[in-house]
């Protein structure tokens, strides 16, 4: 993909200064830029990058004033980290417009697909799916019987979506994520061992939400697992069956959620948290990373930290206790001295 400095600009409600015919095929860090490449500049104390920078094209704010010639191209636009964030996205999307049907792959005569579908080589979707306009099936990505997707969706490599689960809008899924897998249900035999208990729910979820790469999420035992409208899932994530989490809610890299826990909409959930089963988290909630709740959170727009979880100020002044721990403990010791001293000389007191 190349354009010119002008293409840029006219996208951008720009002005360009210098060869409104240089030719940019890349996006680049200004201190990184090559020849071919467009970069930015919108915070000042990367200005000097700008007179030594490669790039064929720069970005800059229209009340920049220059404090000595520049090699590349100049396009001036009123914010230029927004202008940049706007070519990102349209850059996104030109990378990830695909379309057409690869081969080999299967589709079940059953199955209906909308419009506009891209479907990646080795990819299976089963019996009876429905698919909406727009969708994007990348690579090696499993759809199972009976599963719903509606539009603008894209399922990256390798994504497995169970049978009988259902997908709404605007929805992405990372490579490697699976959605619909059995809950850990097992019930412990009188004589030892466990017997599986079959888990015949599925996973729902809403429009636009985002599912990080490798996160899984299970499939209830009965009922749904939810995952509500707007919810932002990162990486390595364990959602265990029949949870629910509320509208909005955003949740870091390797956090599990054990069963039929119920997180509320608009929280914020840092990396490593554990959640057992079976609880209730407020809305608003704010959890500081590696947080362990082992006990409902009822009060709203809080934060929380440690483990077991608590108050958020509680736990920052427990942590600058722990710091000075060993400190501590050597008074201890010198009191007990002091008082074995005394005890045994109590004439001195």
């Amino acid at each position: 993909m190349q354009f010119t400095a002008q293409e840029i600009s006219l996208m951008l409600n720009g002005t360009v200064e210098g060869d409104t015919a240089a030719v940019i095929s890349h996006l680049a860090k200004i201190e990184e830029a090559r020849p071919g490449c467009l970069s930015f500049l919108s915070n000042p104390k990367y200005e000097h990058y700008l007179y030594t920078t490669q790039a064929s094209v720069v970005i800059i704010n229209r009340n920049l004033t220059l404090n000595g010639p520049v090699l590349p191209a100049l396009i001036r636009v009123d914010n230029a980290y927004s202008a940049f964030s706007v070519l990102l996205e349209k850059y996104s999307s030109l990378k990830l417009d695909k379309k057409g049907q690869e081969e080999p792959h299967y589709i079940d005569a059953t199955a209906t697909i909308g419009n506009n579908a891209y479907i990646g080589a080795f990819s299976y979707i089963g019996a009876n799916v429905t698919m909406g306009n727009n969708c994007k099936i990348y690579p090696n990505v499993y759809v199972g019987d009976n599963v719903i997707i509606g539009d603008n969706v894209t399922l990256f490599a390798g994504v497995k979506i169970y049978f009988d689960c259902t997908l709404g809008s605007n929805i992405i899924v990372h490579a490697g994520a699976v959605i619909g897998s059995d809950g850990f249900g097992f019930a412990p035999k009188p004589n030892g061992g466990y017997t599986k208990i079959a888990q015949i729910g599925n996973v729902i979820i809403e429009d636009d939400v985002e599912i990080g790469a490798n996160t899984t999420i299970d499939r209830a035992t009965m009922g749904a697992t939810i995952i509500h409208k707007g919810v932002k899932l990162d990486n390595l994530i364990q959602i265990a069956h029949n949870v629910t989490i509320g509208h909005d809610t955003v949740m870091a890299a390797q956090t599990g959620i054990a069963g039929s826990s119920t997180i509320g909409s608009n929280c914020i959930i840092g990396g490593q948290v554990g959640i057992v089963g079976h609880l209730t988290v407020a809305n608003g909630t704010q959890m500081q990373a590696q947080t362990g709740v082992n006990s409902s959170i009822k009060e709203p727009n809080k934060k929380w930290g440690g483990t077991p979880v608590q108050p958020y100020q509680n736990f920052l002044r427990s942590s600058v206790v722990h710091d000075r721990l060993p400190e501590l403990e050597k008074k201890i010791r010198e009191l007990e001295k002091i008082i074995t001293e005394l005890r045994s000389h109590p004439e001195n007191v």
